[in-house]
């Protein structure tokens, strides 16, 4: 838990970031109950339709040729709901390929019946990848805390209760409010928010750390540095559990393997 980003114990009040980890992944989260899995509430690119896996298929070909075909070829599927993509990514590669590929799910909710034999199940990413590690739309996944600007433009955790509920808490302070300054500075405008990012940093920066030869994709939605969005309350008020939260996303990133890459983190 980030210090300052709680309540007390008698008023339930907690930051974004615990209130959304226990949402989407405590043992009744959003994404780790039985069923349909996500797909069930909501379509990304990968359930929309099959061209999406087959041209993730096409870019883990030119992975494979820019690295001379290596013996063995890993594909690690970030955040792989019910395995939908890793699935027709398989389906999709040619022969040569698909007989060297070492096809990985990263997901915290329980394998799915009926999945190909050959695809590696994991909470986290395997290390020592040689190939592709693609994550799609993952990183809006990692839970953050959020900053509000108070009536002095100091910004403040924002605290959250079960029922929806809430109120601002201490004055963001270390590591936390380096990263918001850096990246997404709140003008001294009471009401102004902030989604504080980092822990997506460090996931992700622990992601391509384990790459030893390849490339890392993340595909997600986007805005620029000097295009943040704010909030004065226009949008209905999130409540913990009852939906998946909408996020003020970050940039999509992408990154080459490489030992060199900081490992602090990792993605949960």
């Amino acid at each position: 838990m980030t210090a300052g980003a709680q309540g007390t114990a008698e008023d339930g009040f907690r930051g974004w970031r615990e209130a959304a980890r226990e949402a989407l992944y405590g043992p009744d989260g959003f994404y780790r109950r039985p069923g349909a899995g996500p797909a069930g509430h909501f379509r990304t690119s990968v359930h929309a339709s099959p061209l999406y896996a087959r041209a993730v298929a096409r870019l883990l070909c030119r992975v494979d040729e820019a690295l001379g075909g290596p013996p063995a070829l890993d594909f690690v599927d970030m955040a792989a709901g019910r395995g939908e993509l890793v699935t027709g990514v398989l389906g999709a590669l040619p022969a040569d390929v698909s007989a060297r590929v070492r096809p990985y799910a990263v997901e915290l909710a329980a394998r799915p019946p009926g999945l190909d034999d050959r695809i590696v199940w994991r909470d986290e990413p395997p290390e020592g990848v040689t190939g592709l590690l693609f994550a799609n739309e993952w990183l809006d996944n990692v839970p953050v805390d959020v900053a509000e600007a108070d009536a002095s433009g100091t910004p403040r955790y924002v605290l959250v209760r079960a029922d929806g509920a809430e109120r601002l808490g201490h004055p963001v302070a270390g590591p936390d409010a380096d990263w918001l300054e850096r990246w997404w500075p709140l003008p001294p405008e009471e009401g102004l928010r902030a989604e504080i990012g980092l822990p997506r940093d460090r996931a992700w920066t622990a992601a391509v750390g384990t790459l030893t030869r390849g490339a890392a994709v993340a595909v997600d939605y986007a805005h620029t540095a000097g295009a943040r969005p704010g909030r004065h309350g226009r949008t209905p008020p999130a409540v913990p559990g009852e939906q998946r939260p909408g996020r003020l996303r970050p940039r999509p990133r992408r990154g080459r393997g490489g030992r060199g890459a900081d490992r602090a983190g990792r993605p949960r």
